[in-house]
């Protein structure tokens, strides 16, 4: 009998060690030390937009709405605004908010977010010890979300030392500490989540998601490393219902110093500009593209004269690397190229027709632009080919209604289920077919005649004044 258990035993030793190790654990960090050397540098900050109520606007009387009409009810007069017999304005309220911001060098600078202190007329920041300081607005970026304020102390301040986003991996603990619905000094922790999220109102930030609690009044307070330093400063999160739901944004600290020290140095921020528009590259198009995977940027249009334009990128590229770092997604070109000042000379490699080719490019400055157009005719329309597509010439008078595209055929109906569900339409121009130009009719015949059945085709488009791409793949028609 003991023979047999002690046999069992061994068997079981042996099935133990055989079966395969589970991924080693680490006990839960202890964040108290962090907390403790971190947390008299985080401010919350209190700011007002004054209403004419204040003492500092136009209405210094000191009078109620109405109180110059006895006659009407007091309930009228507390809910509705009615003008004074004088001609003064009736009081309005304050509006008060409120965020987070941190120290980040002895002498009182502060970094927190633009949203936090935008459109505010008085600054008040309260240390962690309840000194307040009425605080002076340095500089501010909308387009990185990044303010920079200054409080004057008579002996140096506590302040946060910065550490480096790009080391950050997926899984690492980071802590926040801040002020969420002015609860003072909070801390919460998590993981990084991922990198080089994107926000279409911050392209030109590659965000840094977490799964640590942020909720509103955390705006602007740092997210910690293990060592207390900065890698980002918390600026949104993404929620159904207003508040955390385990997805958390934050900015890049290399985005937030750059940014600083332009407002600080010059009072704004500049950008380089690449002058393209980019979209995603899907399966189908990169087939269409000779790709061996679906990577990179495309270029759907290009500034005329504009960097990218004077170095020979044209329309129907794939960006793959912006000065030697790779584009996975089209999302990670703008904060490459923004993060350089105009003037900047840099390299893009690009695939085109399936062979790379490398450009050398100098930034522009950023600007703004904006365009817009309409198309539609049947008159002398081309039907039943591969592509399942009914185009049409254009006249010069509808060129111009079109925003005068270069060259180009007007789809004019779409008989291809496959086109429809791509997302053609009648009245977008047909500019390319598989980056080759369609000037007339003649040449869409002639590339039409050219596609594989059952082979992506890339279409470059004219739709409102933009180009872009739109790759499918047309099925050839069964013979009745």
């Amino acid at each position: 009998m003991k023979q047999r258990t002690t046999v069992r035993l061994l068997a079981l030793m042996v099935i133990f060690m055989s079966m395969p190790l589970a991924a080693k654990v680490s006990g839960l960090p202890d964040f108290t030390e962090l907390v403790e050397k971190a947390a008299p540098a985080v401010v919350n900050i209190r700011v007002t937009q004054f209403g004419n109520s204040n003492p500092q606007s136009a209405d210094r009387t000191g009078r109620q709405r109405g109180e110059n009409h006895p006659e009407i009810p007091e309930f009228f007069r507390r809910y509705f605004d009615i003008p004074d017999g004088d001609g003064q304005t009736p009081r309005q309220p304050d509006r008060i908010g409120a965020g987070s911001g941190f120290i980040y060098s002895p002498d009182g600078y502060i970094l927190t977010n633009h949203h936090v202190i935008e459109d505010a007329d008085e600054i008040i920041v309260r240390m962690a010890d309840r000194h307040e300081f009425v605080a002076k607005l340095i500089g501010s970026d909308e387009a990185s979300d990044i303010a920079v304020l200054k409080i004057d102390a008579d002996e140096p301040l506590p302040y946060l030392r910065m550490g480096e986003s790009e080391s950050l991996k997926a899984g690492q603990w980071v802590a926040a500490i801040g002020s969420p619905f002015n609860f003072e000094q909070s801390v919460t922790a998590g993981i990084v989540s991922a990198k080089g999220r994107s926000n279409r109102a911050q392209q030109y930030v590659p965000f840094i998601q977490s799964d640590v609690a942020i909720n509103r009044g955390n705006s602007g307070g740092p997210l910690l490393n293990m060592d207390g330093e900065v890698v980002g400063i918390n600026s949104w999160i993404l929620s159904s219902s207003g508040g955390y739901i385990g997805l958390s944004f934050s900015i890049p600290v290399e985005v937030a110093a750059s940014t600083a020290k332009q407002l600080r140095e010059t009072g704004k921020v500049e950008r380089g500009l690449l002058g393209v528009v980019v979209g995603a590259v899907t399966r189908e198009m990169a087939e269409a593209l000779d790709l061996e995977r679906p990577v990179g940027a495309l270029v759907n249009d290009v500034t005329e004269d504009g960097s990218a334009d004077r170095a020979g990128i044209a329309p129907g590229d794939v960006i793959l690397e912006f000065n030697g770092q790779e584009i996975e997604t089209w999302n990670d070109l703008p904060p490459l190229v923004g993060a350089n000042p105009p003037g900047t000379e840099a390299t893009v490699l690009v695939s085109r027709n399936g062979k790379e080719k490398t450009f050398d490019v100098t930034l522009d400055a950023l600007e703004g632009d904006d365009a817009e157009a309409l198309a539609g005719s049947d008159h002398g329309s081309q039907r039943s080919n591969l592509l399942g597509l009914a185009v049409t010439t254009i006249s010069a008078e509808r060129r111009r209604e079109l925003g005068d595209p270069e060259g180009g055929v007007v789809i004019t109906d779409i008989e291809s289920d496959e086109a429809w569900r791509a997302g053609l339409r009648p009245g977008d121009v047909i500019l390319m077919i598989n980056n080759r130009t369609v000037a007339n009719m003649d040449d869409f015949t002639t590339l039409v005649e050219g596609i594989e059945p059952d082979r992506a085709v890339a279409l470059r488009i004219w739709r409102n004044g933009t180009a872009n791409f739109i790759a499918y793949t047309p099925r050839a028609q069964e013979e009745e």
